[in-house]
């Protein structure tokens, strides 16, 4: 298949935010052992049993961890263009179960920044897993997506993972089947468009989109995120490859952080970040489509709405209002009749 046909049929903020955990959340095994060892097991598993293998692969991604974010550029596609210095970053996480009804696993990123007086708690990412989807929500380029039909072969014992940023606007999705092989557990899906990460959002403009592959593993240690990214170029028309780029994100169970100091966090503004998810879920469920109306790095979206959390943590604003508050955001920056994709791109010149 060619790239372009491939890149037709797709249509991180890695910054070290800090974290928080979940108060209404049920409580996490952080010392969960492996999801289950197929080798170890003489006859083939039931559709039940891969089910429940799969289902705790997932929830093994919760606990506190040390967490390291490993980005290195490696193939050149452009003649001119030189590869960009290796990015590595360390943090800490924790990860809580938001939701899980079976078929549906919530899962809330919180990275828990610097230490001592210099700690800082800001909600990271989230990933939410569908059992057999019928849809799945993706990054059509431009700050925009819309929903993909899963196909019923496809659909069958895979699991979708949808990513959303800080402020639980969306960034990709994808649909995949869990394999469990001897002491591990994988998921890899097929390659998805998805936004540029904020380590590059805020200081390049030479590349529009990633077209990626992203595949988790469950360790003994922990998980780890590996990324095989092609950042594209998409300003012209058709896409282009410009470099390819290995990313690796380690996270390594872990107890030496305030831990703490995030779920206090959590217990002031997780009816505010209940609240916020509706409104955007909303605005997901309700369009077959929509976009947001700023390109480029959606700074002006996510920073008055983690504002409003920081209020609400303060007690200096009520939940309920700030709830409102933000649902006037992202009314105001978001729509439902999103500009083709190279008008979109031409606001921010081109990204």
């Amino acid at each position: 298949m060619s790239f372009s046909n491939r890149f037709r049929g797709l249509l991180f903020i890695s910054s070290l935010f800090a974290a928080a955990s979940l108060a209404n959340a049920q409580t996490t095994d952080t010392t969960r052992t492996m999801p289950y060892d197929v080798a170890a097991n003489a006859d083939a598993p039931t559709k039940a049993e891969r089910f429940e293998m799969d289902r705790q692969a997932i929830l093994a991604m919760t606990g506190d961890y040390a967490v390291t974010f490993d980005f290195t550029e490696t193939v050149p596609f452009v003649e001119s263009y030189e590869l960009k210095p290796h990015k590595v970053s360390h943090t800490h996480e924790i990860v809580r179960v938001l939701k899980d009804t079976g078929t549906f696993i919530s899962l809330q990123h919180i990275l828990v920044g610097g230490s001592g007086d210099d700690t800082v708690i800001v909600k990271h990412w989230r990933q939410d897993w569908s059992y057999q989807p019928e849809k799945v929500l993706i990054f059509t380029g431009g700050n925009a997506w819309g929903w993909r039909t899963v196909n019923p072969e496809d659909r069958k014992e895979a699991w979708s993972q949808t990513v959303y940023q800080v402020d639980d606007a969306p960034r990709y999705g994808g649909v995949g089947v869990w394999e469990h092989k001897q002491n591990a557990s994988a998921w890899t899906p097929g390659s998805e468009l998805r936004p540029l990460p904020r380590r590059d959002a805020t200081t390049r403009d030479d590349y529009d989109a990633i077209d990626a592959v992203n595949r988790h593993t469950i360790t003994s240690r922990g998980w780890v995120h590996e990324q095989d990214n092609t950042k594209l170029v998409l300003r012209d028309g058709e896409p282009q490859l410009l470099v390819r780029e290995v990313g690796v994100n380690t996270y390594v169970r872990a107890d030496d952080f305030n831990v703490a100091l995030a779920e206090a966090y959590w217990a002031k503004t997780a009816d505010y970040w209940a609240g916020v998810r509706t409104i955007w879920d909303e605005l997901e469920q309700n369009n077959s489509t929509f976009a947001l109306t700023v390109q480029g790095e959606p700074h002006d979206v996510y920073a008055p709405i983690l504002e409003l959390a920081r209020s609400v943590e303060a007690g200096e604003m009520d939940t309920k209002a700030a709830i409102k508050e933000a649902r006037v955001v992202i009314k105001r920056l978001t729509t439902t009749k999103p500009e083709p994709l190279l008008s979109r791109l031409a606001l921010h010149g081109g990204q």
